[in-house]
């Protein structure tokens, strides 16, 4: 198993806190950050604040795998 280093969570987190009613944030591998909202089943994006269609979710989790598994 291998890892990536996107950044500094500090900096990569900057702006973004604890939601109440939502997990998160996730920073994923295209430096976009989402939050988790159970009750929903789905991502949340706060800069849209729309929620995120399954597969552009399930693609931002394939591109961190490609990152993971070119190291």
């Amino acid at each position: 198993m291998g890892y990536k280093v996107l950044g500094r969570t500090e900096e990569l987190l900057q702006g973004y806190g604890p939601r109440r009613g939502l997990e998160g944030p996730f920073v994923f591998a295209t430096g976009r950050v989402l939050y988790y909202d159970v009750k929903e089943g789905s991502y949340w994006d706060p800069k849209t604040d729309f929620y995120v269609p399954h597969d552009e979710v399930s693609y931002l989790h394939n591109e961190l795998m490609r990152m993971i598994e070119a190291q």
